[in-house]
């Protein structure tokens, strides 16, 4: 008797629809996918936790994801945040990357990984370390121009075509008074890193990708510029990471091809070189 009721009772579930709940996250087949370098903290960690809220599949890597308390627990309560190892300098493991999803097409290739801008004496002229400048330069100008060769393929096959890097004023000639003394490394690398985009814009154009370069104004990551900012009484003006965020992606979403290579500010002013 018992087995012909879990019989019976089997039956009635399987002609049942399965309803997702709400607020599980699941994606939808043809939800976006987004590809973020240095996702562990920061900007990064920011755009993983708005993309990921808004249904989209987040890639997001991290140099020691072991390390990343932060990122980890998004990923553990949002199936839809995949984690993976990578230091952009290391061009052999990007192409490893690359390849392991290579059936993959990525909507949004957002190249947010960095050496941060912070002023020090060892990137102060006549004090310059230069053990640091293949550093900078390694990372905030040659990772981006390999993730975008890397992953040209995945851009174009996906809906949005997207190529993002997130730059800085300070790598702009019309912006020379834009950052602190002890920027030499930083700001060159970020001057690189426009001028080599620029370059990929004008390569990709013909397979309708756009590449997008942001400028996310005066963003205080880790709290050290507020501290010195109310300390020193210097009167900057910090955006809010949310808020810098949200007008960032707003410009990924809405920036026409026409603006391709083009520096934008967060809230969508266009810049000069």
């Amino acid at each position: 008797m018992m087995r012909r009721f879990t019989v019976l009772l089997a039956s009635l579930l399987a002609c049942l629809p399965i309803t997702v709940l709400a607020g599980s996250h699941s994606a939808s087949a043809d939800a976006p996918t987004v590809l973020i370098t240095g996702g562990n903290r920061g900007l990064g960690l920011e755009f993983v936790r708005q993309y990921a809220a808004d249904g989209w599949r987040v890639i997001a890597t991290a140099r020691r994801p072991e390390a990343a308390d932060q990122l980890q627990a998004l990923a553990q309560k949002n199936p839809l945040i995949i984690i993976e190892q990578l230091d952009v300098r290391d061009l052999p493991a990007i192409d490893a990357l690359a390849a392991k999803y290579a059936e993959q097409a990525i909507d949004v290739l957002l190249n947010n990984a960095a050496l941060s801008g912070s002023p020090s004496p060892k990137q102060m002229f006549r004090r310059l370390d230069f053990d640091l400048f293949n550093a900078f330069m390694e990372t905030n100008a040659r990772g981006p121009l390999k993730m975008s060769e890397a992953f040209l393929k995945h851009v174009q096959a996906s809906e949005q075509k997207k190529i993002v890097v997130i730059t800085s004023k300070g790598g702009l000639f019309s912006q020379l008074d834009s950052m602190a003394f002890g920027t030499y490394f930083y700001r060159a690398s970020k001057a690189a890193v426009n001028m080599l985009m620029v370059q990929v814009a004008a390569d990709v154009k013909k397979r309708g990708i756009t590449v997008v370069l942001l400028n996310p104004g005066l963003v205080d990551t880790q709290d050290r510029l507020t501290q010195m900012n109310e300390k020193m009484k210097l009167g900057l003006t910090l955006v809010p990471i949310q808020e810098s965020v949200a007008g960032l992606r707003n410009m990924i979403d809405t920036l026409p091809p026409e603006e391709s290579g083009v520096v934008h500010q967060w809230s969508g002013e266009r810049l000069d070189y």
